[in-house]
């Protein structure tokens, strides 16, 4: 059953599963890319809640704010989802044993399964053999050549990178279709296992299947991987989120 299959009236009644997403404050994309994925799991509601990211700083420029998210996670625990999802990229920055950490302590704390955007695209790069990936993003260089090395640590090679240089954390979702399709065509031409157009305020999800279907090369949106590995750990066959691209594919 889709959600064009059921009355409007009627979607409300047929939501029986939830997941929780822990989003940046200055961040829309998030939202609205899941929203938009849910539309094909009428059964799942999304629920959302914010730490402080505003701007071009960050007050924990190499760890996570953990009084921050560890409320945020809690507040989203009174909602009782299925998982809890940090829908956020900052690992790739910082490493990934942060996010390890961070789905550790949040299960601890609320006992709700929980991940991350960024080690969903670790699951999926080790699913399937993935050694060699190019990186999308809208990051300043200083900020983008922070990420390669953090992967690099986890057994997976940039073999190709492209970013558009911005700093403001609200900037991120102002890029075009355009500038993205331009920048991923780009590293495609390296010839990577993958591609990953990595910020969770980067809009780029909603090309992702039509970009695969161009190259011939899996696209592993950040935001879309959250919410695949969301319905995953909430139990929710990801299938009929195929038109979101090759990662919803994944059966077992």
């Amino acid at each position: 059953m889709t959600a064009d299959a059921i009355d409007p009236r009627d979607l409300f009644r047929a939501q029986r599963t939830s997941i929780g997403t822990i989003t940046p404050s200055g961040n829309v994309v998030v939202e609205r890319m899941t929203t938009a994925i849910l539309r094909e799991f009428p059964t799942v509601s999304g629920h959302f809640s914010r730490i402080r990211v505003v701007g071009s700083s960050d007050s924990y420029s190499n760890d996570y704010d953990w009084d921050g998210m560890l409320g945020a996670a809690e507040l989203l625990a009174h909602a009782q989802p299925q998982a809890i999802c940090w829908n956020g990229s900052k690992g790739g920055s910082i490493g990934f044993d942060a996010d390890r950490q961070l789905v550790s302590r949040i299960e601890k704390m609320t006992g709700i399964p929980a991940c991350t955007s960024s080690l969903a695209i670790e699951e999926l790069f080790r699913r399937k053999g993935v050694i060699r990936f190019a990186l999308v993003t809208p990051y300043a260089a200083g900020y983008a050549s922070r990420i390669p090395a953090n992967f690099a640590r986890e057994g997976f090679a940039c073999v190709a990178e492209a970013h558009i240089g911005l700093t403001d954390n609200f900037s991120y979702c102002t890029v075009s279709d355009a500038a993205v399709v331009a920048m991923i065509r780009s590293v495609a031409e390296h010839a990577p296992d993958a591609i990953i157009t990595y910020c969770t305020n980067f809009p780029a999800a909603h090309l992702v299947a039509e970009l695969e279907a161009e190259l011939g090369t899996p696209i592993y949106d950040s935001v879309s991987v959250g919410v695949w590995k969301s319905l995953r750990l909430a139990g929710i066959a990801t299938q009929p989120g195929h038109r979101w691209g090759s990662a919803f594919a994944e059966m077992s």
